[in-house]
């Protein structure tokens, strides 16, 4: 029966619970709407070899992640199955993976069906299969690499080593082209110890040399086109993104060297019981070749990643794949030996956790509630919560049959949640439905202002324009608003009054603001008082007519 069924199953829950809710909420600012309109302007505008950001440079990521969005749009459409369908794609090829290479480390059907369907529904990579950005891509292509490299050393034959080799410098220059440097030297931090402890450092580096041709051949018609395009592209990306991230005490995002210990627990729910037992087995058989290979695997990546000082929860997504095989392979040894505590205290940890949601929905709802008459939204958090309850009290009673439904659980949180969220969170964090609403008023508009690079990039998606001037704010366009033909695109305050008085000679003016505290407000009062407006949450849209010349 695994045989027979598991790759329809895991095919079917791609299905219901990566898919299905790409079409079903608004898009996140400020990532999803800033990657949606990086894609759109490459359609739009050519931008195949230097990104661009409302066209303006923007050098902060390689360009072929930016190539699956764009081309995400170009088969389905610019809307929000288009913008996210690379990143469910890539996380889907992701759970293929693990399927596969548990069937090369073990040749057992139903720890291949365990191990792809916990790395399936980890909270952290469920959640991002959904959302538009570059890490499910990016850890795709580290997967594919790692995977790549276990054939390669555990291949049968030269044949097979060869293009397994070959099949990792794919992945590697397609990861390099995806999100930099950190995709060649991930492979080599595994590779070089493990080849080392196998004494076999001369193969590695005979046909490693194969993996360095392929991933050189794959990326550099692009490094060559995009330096002679923008010559200082290298310098910027290479510097800011990887040296300045990494060791500047001003890096983005800083967090303590410890930050990941916890991310790995909370992003491995609702399987975190697991962790224990696993990392006990673990230690138990250190000494064979397929757990060294991978802990190496989740335990090289995880030290650096904590070693750098800008750290993001995503950042850690491609420790999770050698985490659930591990868990996988320990899970179904004890189903096998009919040891069912581990599944039953899991299944009882996530039990709590859904009741203890549920408690504090009601107590919420009655003292403070954060849904106001919102009934369909409400419903579906209760159903979700209903059902993360239900088919976590089935492995409390019944683990070794029911070992598996805590991933049903999460794959109602990923379809559910995204549409559950309660309009004090869609008003002011998804904005694009807003101006959606408001399209047909916006679209007579000659210029735009915006205050917010989120609000702006959504309203540039949405409007299909990327000339969007921005109103006291660069962020991380600053770079590209340090080029001569980006000038006038920024226009601080002690220039606003000019500027819209010469914009509105033009034509109508839209402007898009995102108001959350006094600053803004400064900002509002600022301009002309005779517009239209809208509000919803912390965005307004005021409408500016045309003056006479």
């Amino acid at each position: 029966m695994t045989r027979r069924w598991a790759l329809p199953l895991l095919f079917l829950a791609f299905l219901l619970f990566y898919l299905l809710p790409l079409v079903t909420h608004g898009m996140w600012i400020p990532d999803e709407t800033r990657y949606a309109q990086i894609g759109q302007e490459m359609l739009a505008h050519g931008h195949w070899a230097s990104p661009h950001f409302m066209e303006l440079r923007y050098f902060e990521k390689p360009i072929a992640g930016y190539w699956m969005i764009a081309i995400g749009q170009a088969i389905f459409g610019e809307n929000f199955f288009g913008v996210r369908f690379a990143s469910a794609l890539s996380t889907g090829l992701s759970v293929l993976l693990v399927y596969l290479i548990a069937g090369r480390l073990w040749n057992d059907e139903r720890k291949q069906f365990a191990c792809a369907a916990l790395y399936m529904s980890f909270g952290l990579i469920a959640g991002q299969a959904g959302y538009a950005n570059l890490d499910p891509q990016f850890t795709f292509w580290v997967n594919l690499s790692f995977v790549a490299l276990w054939f390669a050393i555990d291949g049968n034959s030269p044949r097979a080593r060869l293009w397994s080799w070959v099949a990792l410098g794919l992945a590697c220059g397609m990861g390099f082209m995806t999100k930099g440097f950190l995709a060649l030297m991930l492979p080599v931090l595994i590779a070089l110890p493990y080849m080392i402890w196998q004494k076999r450092f001369r193969e590695l580096v005979g046909y490693g040399l194969v993996a360095v041709v392929v991933a050189t051949l794959i990326s550099l018609p692009w490094v060559l086109a995009v330096h002679l395009q923008e010559p200082d592209y290298w310098r910027f990306f290479f510097w800011h993104e990887h040296i300045r991230r990494f060791a500047a005490e001003d890096a983005q995002h800083t967090r303590p060297w410890w930050f990941y210990l916890p991310m790995m627990v909370v992003s491995s729910l609702p399987w975190a019981l697991l962790l224990p037992v696993t990392l006990k087995d673990a230690w138990r058989t250190k000494g064979q070749r397929i757990t060294v290979f991978l802990l190496l695997w989740m335990l090289l990546p995880l030290a650096f990643f904590s070693l750098s000082r800008g750290k993001l929860p995503t950042y850690i997504m491609p420790c999770l794949m050698p985490l659930a095989l591990l868990m996988g392979h320990s899970l179904m040894e004890r189903i096998k030996l009919a040891q069912g505590q581990v599944p039953r205290l899991n299944g009882l940890l996530n039990l709590v956790l859904g009741l203890v949601a549920l408690a504090a929905l009601v107590y919420f709802q009655l003292k403070q509630p954060f849904y106001d008459n919102e009934p369909l939204q409400l419903t579906l958090l209760c159903v979700f919560l209903g059902s993360w309850v239900l088919v976590n009290l089935l492995p409390v009673f019944k683990p070794l049959t029911f070992w598996a439904t805590p991933a049903l659980g999460m794959g109602m949180l990923v379809l559910l949640l995204p549409a559950a969220m309660p309009n004090v969170i869609v008003h002011n964090k998804m904005p694009d439905q807003f101006i959606a609403h408001h399209a047909e008023e916006l679209s007579q508009s000659t210029h735009f202002l915006s205050n917010d690079l989120g609000a702006a990039s959504a309203l540039a998606w949405r409007m299909k324009r990327s000339d969007i001037t921005l109103y006291n704010t660069q962020g991380e366009l600053q770079y590209g608003l340090g080029y001569p033909e980006a000038a006038g695109r920024v226009q601080d305050l002690s220039q606003i009054q000019a500027w819209m008085d010469n914009a509105r000679r033009d034509g109508q003016v839209g402007v898009v603001m995102r108001v959350k505290d006094q600053d803004e407000l400064h900002e509002i009062d600022l301009l002309p008082k005779d517009h239209v407006r809208y509000e919803e949450g912390n965005m307004v849209i005021l409408i500016f007519s045309k003056t006479a010349p």
